[in-house]
């Protein structure tokens, strides 16, 4: 099973202080810690992903549960029309993020913030996030790494310029957490309230035939 390099850490810092607990015969703490250790492995797994070449399809940059599909705030980058699609991540859920679309970062925008449950829709506006925006042509789409109640690190890889193909990873949130999709009105939902995606394979939206 493949790890995210960020990962690496809380997986052997716990797993080797249990060894020491196991030589010094202290078999229940040493136990709590190695379980602890192979469960941070398990979430920080990286899975390789057959990700669709389609350019028209909006992939889902995390794997969890789609829990809005409306319109975005008014007076949204996108313009008028533009719609967000909301997904949120349990501590069982990979949390490796992946790009929804080709094409070139243009913006990175961080904000510090609170921690509310992710699940809870005021997370997309008061909670700690990262906002990328990806251009190809003259369509730009939005998505955004939103920290929720567990987590406190968002990690992203990527930087203004980068080029970034469909499905590629290019961070990740630790320990629960949310994702926002913001899209322009050409853009059509193939997914409903209430269903499971996966990051990379799992088609978010289309683009209208003009």
């Amino acid at each position: 099973m493949a790890i995210a390099r960020d990962g690496w850490p809380f997986i052997l810092i716990p797993l080797l202080v249990s060894a020491v607990l196991f030589g010094l015969r202290f078999p229940g703490p040493g136990t709590a810690l190695a379980a602890l250790g192979l469960f941070t492995a398990f979430f920080f797994r990286d899975p390789e992903r057959q990700v669709p070449q389609d350019p028209r399809l909006v992939l889902s940059p995390a794997d969890g549960k789609v829990v809005v599909l409306a319109e975005a705030p008014p007076g949204h980058p996108l313009g008028p029309g533009a719609w967000q699609l909301s997904i949120f991540l349990s501590i069982f859920d990979v949390h490796v993020n992946r790009a929804p679309v080709g094409g070139r970062i243009v913006e990175v925008d961080y904000h510090k913030g609170e921690f509310l449950p992710a699940f809870d829709d005021k997370a997309s506006l008061r909670n700690e996030q990262n906002a990328v925006t990806i251009q190809e042509g003259q369509t730009r789409v939005i998505f955004k790494q939103i920290a929720g109640l567990i987590a406190r690190r968002i990690v992203f890889e990527k930087r203004v310029d980068d080029l970034v193909t469909p499905g590629e990873r290019v961070g990740l949130i630790r320990f629960g957490s949310r994702v926002d999709v913001f899209l322009p009105r050409e853009f059509k939902a193939r997914v409903k309230v209430g269903e499971r995606v996966r990051g990379g394979t799992s088609i978010l939206a289309e683009r209208s035939a003009p």
